[in-house]
């Protein structure tokens, strides 16, 4: 709200007076269509005073029209109406000087980067390989060698198939398009066996090209292996081959974790209160003074920097930090309770874990009961295709 009050002020806002016997549908109006109104006032039942910014005014004419209210401008107000009140003074040619010099300069740095397309990336670490690179916050733009820095993400990550940097006003837009990393290949005409890839049952095994060392039934570690590589023969001996085959096992999946019967929790009141600060670069000015007046409390930071125009950012941000009041209750649980709170919180984690949860073909859940607290071991048991080619090396 904050910031829309400052580009409010930019290009100009009027104080207003409301007339009228439908005062309320008039604000409900005004805020189903998203026109902000700060600084309201009342006065009786029949008037309202506010500010509204001088793009939003042109529209509450059609809302007083629907409503049968009266609106009055009182004063106008901002950075537009100032200038023109003293533009024949010699602090508007000041003013405007100053502006455009300020402006310029600015112009001359980035004040914000936009990294897109990391979906699996972090976008820490490509934050750190642009800023060993030269480009960070503030960096002058003509000292940003856009080519060398393409050149080090790619040689340094080998998850990332292209980049582009542009530079457009003050926004330095970094698109990257992550690589589609897949198992290594081995060519059809490499000797190779099938090992196993996770700790399993097997079910079925049928081979295509190779010998299976292992049976239905039998138990095979990460790294065991399910097809040899190899084809013995009567007359022929061994022949070495690249093993083809499936493997259907069982796979086990497990969770375990403890919940206390009796617990502490803070659950929200419904009252809070916004602060609001000014960073300019690593400066950071606080529009409040005191801290909020709530003894617990749980704090949502949101952070927007300021900008002129689409491309034009400012070296300033706006930082709204929302404080909502909690209030500590003492919790128990029944033993019933505590085992479906937890049986739940393990579900979600498991199921997170397996490809497809459709495949899972038994759920056995284990519960060791104390005095004070439930412990919960869950393991899912999922029927899966398993086994990765191994080259062999002789």
């Amino acid at each position: 709200m904050l910031f829309k009050i400052l580009i409010s002020y930019i290009i100009g806002y009027v104080q207003i007076s409301v007339e009228g016997y439908f005062i309320e549908r008039f604000m409900n109006i005004c805020i189903s269509k998203k026109i902000l109104l700060w600084n309201i006032k009342r006065e009786k039942s029949t008037y309202l005073y506010a500010n509204v910014g001088i793009k939003n005014f042109k529209k509450l004419k059609e809302i007083a029209r629907v409503t049968k209210c009266r609106i009055n401008i009182k004063e106008k107000k901002g950075l537009p109406f100032f200038l023109n009140k003293h533009k024949k003074r010699k602090i508007f040619l000041i003013l405007l000087i100053a502006f455009f010099i300020s402006l310029f300069t600015l112009s001359n740095f980035v004040w914000n980067i936009e990294i897109t397309g990391t979906e699996n990336i972090p976008k820490e670490e490509i934050e750190k390989l642009l800023e060993e690179n030269g480009l960070t916050i503030g960096s002058f733009k003509s000292k940003i060698d856009t080519s060398k820095i393409i050149n080090s993400i790619r040689l340094n990550r080998d998850d990332v198939a292209w980049v582009g940097i542009g530079i457009t006003g003050t926004n330095a837009n970094v698109k990257i398009v992550e690589a589609d990393l897949k198992p290594e290949i081995i060519d059809e005409n490499d000797y190779c066996n099938i090992v196993s890839n996770k700790e399993a049952m097997i079910v079925k095994i049928t081979a295509k090209n190779g010998t299976p060392v292992v049976k239905e039934n039998d138990i095979v570690k990460n790294g065991s292996i399910l097809i040899a590589g190899y084809i013995e023969g009567k007359y022929t001996g061994t022949r070495y081959v690249h093993s083809e085959g499936e493997i259907l096992a069982k796979v086990w999946y497990s969770k375990k974790d403890k919940i206390e019967l009796k617990q502490q929790e803070y659950n929200k009141t419904g009252n809070m209160e916004s602060k609001y600060s000014i960073r300019i670069k690593n400066f950071v000015i606080n529009l409040y003074k005191t801290l909020p007046n709530f003894q617990n409390y749980d704090t949502i930071v949101e952070e927007k920097k300021l900008k002129i125009f689409s491309d034009f950012y400012l070296p300033i941000e706006i930082i709204k930090t929302t404080y909502y009041e909690t209030q500590e209750q003492n919790v128990e649980y029944s033993k019933e309770e505590a085992q479906e709170k937890l049986i739940k919180q393990l579900e979600e984690e498991l199921e997170k874990e397996i490809e497809d949860p459709s495949k899972i073909i038994n759920k056995q859940i284990n519960k060791y009961e104390n005095e004070d607290n439930i412990e919960i071991e869950l393991i899912y048991e999922v029927l899966e295709q398993i086994g990765v080619d191994e080259k062999i090396v002789f």
